[in-house]
């Protein structure tokens, strides 16, 4: 594998920062990834040489940034394999995104005593949206359980379909514990009864390759800056079958076709569903971000973090106070776990001081927490600029919180 971290390293400025006079050692990619200089350099570009309001503008600034907003819509086309660019939707993220779906989906298609299947293993952001439409709509949410290794059961989804099951969400890889789900096959059950399925791949657009025709997904959802793009700009796959059918989620300027105070018509797919200015700089800057990601290429990065993850899982069992949280056979770079007789919280500010970030705390996965019976993890989840270096810096800090509290 052509593949040289030290060189890819030097691509991100903040990587150089040091905290409290320690080399900045950054374990947090779950929650958000750090940005290579070329997408900096892109959104101060689109201010300083191209920065205009776009479709709407005649003049040179606004067809530039038009026209480049155009193209960073392909260039996500052409990532994740929509069958068209009218398939790709920019929201603020994929939060927005999950509502969005979850609102104009329900608008059209969930009705009284209707089910809505959602996986035990969701972030909020994944579950919280349909509990609110199920219960303006008077629909039920079922919950999805997973095993204690933290795996859903594709036997247990069997059993809670039925003639009421409207739509199946579920994310690609759980936030909080590193799974990566079967969603061939879920997609393939959900599909022979002639239901349709969400995906939130927040936490695997990085990771791993995304074919959304192979898939057969009929909505997938990812964040701007899980993928070292900017925050504040998602997108949504969705086959053009349904987003023709299901109604706007927002009105306002560009996703309508005529108005009047009579009547309004709507615009054609994707604008349908962008109304008001996109933020287009940051729209801009996601399609740099994604040709960074193609020019080391999704295998190469997926390859090297499995060797991290590995390294990491193997050099952190031989602390015998550390319990993991999720053991699941197919993981993508993420390690939770707790350390006995140690709130999460203390460990993370002491690891803190030390230089080395973490996240603590539930993770937006309450659910998931309340399966384990804990109040939270440590989660170190890992990155291609991350070092097997840093991973020895990261299990030297929990031996010393460990011996701190004796």
């Amino acid at each position: 594998m052509n593949f040289d971290v030290n060189t890819i390293r030097e691509d991100f400025p903040i990587l150089k920062e040091k905290i409290y006079n320690k080399p900045l050692i950054y374990f947090d990619n779950a929650a958000t990834t750090q940005k290579p200089k070329a997408v900096i350099d892109k959104i101060v570009e689109v201010y300083t040489k191209y920065n205009s309001n776009i479709h709407r503008g005649v003049h040179y600034l606004s067809n530039k940034a038009t026209t480049l907003t155009e193209e960073a819509r392909q260039i996500v086309q052409n990532f994740i394999n929509a069958g068209s660019e009218k398939e790709v939707i920019f929201t603020r993220g994929a939060t927005e995104g999950i509502n969005l779906i979850a609102n104009s989906f329900a608008e059209k298609y969930i009705n009284k005593g209707d089910e809505i299947i959602v996986s035990e293993l969701e972030h909020h952001s994944n579950l919280v949206p349909w509990q609110l439409v199920a219960k303006k709509y008077g629909a039920k949410v079922i919950k999805w359980p997973f095993n204690d290794k933290g795996e859903l059961s594709i036997e247990v989804l069997k059993s809670l379909i039925n003639d009421k099951t409207k739509i199946i969400t579920v994310n690609h890889v759980s936030n909080s514990l590193g799974t990566i789900n079967p969603i061939e096959d879920i997609i393939k059950i959900a599909h022979s009864k002639s239901i349709p399925v969400m995906i939130d791949g927040a936490q695997a657009i990085q990771h791993i390759a995304v074919d959304v025709q192979a898939l057969d997904c009929d909505f997938y959802v990812f964040s701007g800056h899980k993928i070292y793009g900017p925050t504040g700009i998602g997108v949504i796959y969705g086959k053009e079958k349904w987003l023709e059918q299901m109604p706007p989620y927002q009105g306002g300027g560009e996703m309508i076709d005529t108005v009047s105070f009579e009547e309004t018509t709507f615009n054609e797919l994707p604008f349908k569903f962008e109304a008001g200015t996109p933020n287009y700089v940051d729209t801009i800057a996601l399609g740099e971000a994604i040709k960074y990601v193609e020019s080391i290429g999704i295998d190469n990065i997926a390859a090297y973090e499995h060797e991290l993850l590995e390294y990491a899982q193997k050099k952190l069992e031989t602390i015998p106070q550390i319990e993991f949280i999720g053991t699941a056979t197919n993981k993508t770079s993420v390690i939770s776990f707790n350390i006995k007789g140690i709130h999460s919280f203390d460990a993370g500010t002491i690891l803190d001081k030390m230089g080395i970030a973490v996240r603590t705390g539930t993770h937006c996965t309450e659910p998931v927490m309340q399966h384990f019976n804990i109040n939270g993890t440590i989660r170190a989840s890992f990155a291609f600029y991350n070092t097997k270096e840093e991973i020895n810096e990261l299990y030297n800090g929990l031996i010393k919180v460990i011996e701190l509290f004796g």
